[in-house]
């Protein structure tokens, strides 16, 4: 009996390890800590397109064309190892409105707390030494984390940015341009993010979607806005419901 006793506790101490590495708070407690954003709440007509992996000499070139063509503003969340081999793009995005932010330096997925804060540092090194800007906006890398990572990333100044789960157009997969059009214009609504991607492979049909999405939505009367716009909107939503809120107790 004694000789069973060890095993088992070295199983029950093994799961709670594990457990405390990898569980997640969930989505309520990130938001409610200000650590992790998916989308907001508001009644202005914004939504947030965000693009990852890129930047791409071409894809995110073209991009930045239709973008520019509907006066829409965008966050571009760049690998750092490509970001060094295309800097004309990033001053471009800058120049044009877009919003920068951080999305590891190699794009691997699995990485220890130190290795990716690692990554981050660098990434931001590479983009402040192009363009001069500190970024704090963060996305992991297919959208993984854990809770030693949200507080180790939340303690380097970064917000994490996830997307409205029902906004993943899932472009990475060449789906075809139909699909990624009617994914957006069937499903994004105010306040939503949109994921994207301009670079780690083909992404023409993402440039195809995007010219029929763009006009669509402006003549909804929708304005697309980076990030950090869509996080001054909510701030305005909810100074709005507290002034709403006095002026019907006075």
């Amino acid at each position: 009996m004694k000789k069973l006793i060890l095993p088992l506790f070295l199983i029950v101490a093994l799961f709670v390890v594990i457990k405390s590495t990898y569980a997640d708070k969930g989505r309520q407690y990130y938001e409610e800590a200000g650590q992790i954003m998916w989308e907001i709440n508001t009644e202005e007509k914004v939504i947030a397109l965000t693009f990852d992996d890129g930047p791409h000499r071409k894809y995110t070139a073209d991009i930045l064309d239709i973008l520019k063509k509907y006066n829409a503003n965008a966050t571009f969340f760049v690998v750092g190892e490509h970001a060094e081999k295309n800097p004309v793009l990033l001053r471009r995005m800058l120049d044009e409105g877009h919003e920068i932010a951080n999305h590891t330096y190699t794009h691997k997925r699995k990485m220890r707390t130190s290795e990716l804060i690692a990554e981050i540092r660098k990434t931001h090194e590479t983009i402040y030494s192009i363009t001069g800007e500190r970024t704090k906006l963060f996305r992991p890398v297919e959208g993984a984390y854990t809770d030693e990572h949200v507080e180790a990333v939340s303690k380097e100044g970064y917000k994490l940015v996830m997307w409205s789960w029902h906004l993943d157009t899932l472009d990475w997969k060449s789906p075809g341009v139909k699909k990624i059009v009617d994914k957006v214009l069937d499903g994004a609504r105010e306040g939503n993010v949109v994921l994207f991607h301009d670079g780690g492979g083909n992404r023409q049909q993402t440039v195809e979607a995007l010219k029929e999405i763009l006009p669509e939505f402006e003549q909804k009367g929708y304005r697309f806005v980076t990030i950090s716009d869509l996080m001054e909107s909510k701030e305005r939503s909810e100074k709005q419901i507290e002034l709403d809120a006095q002026n019907k107790n006075d």
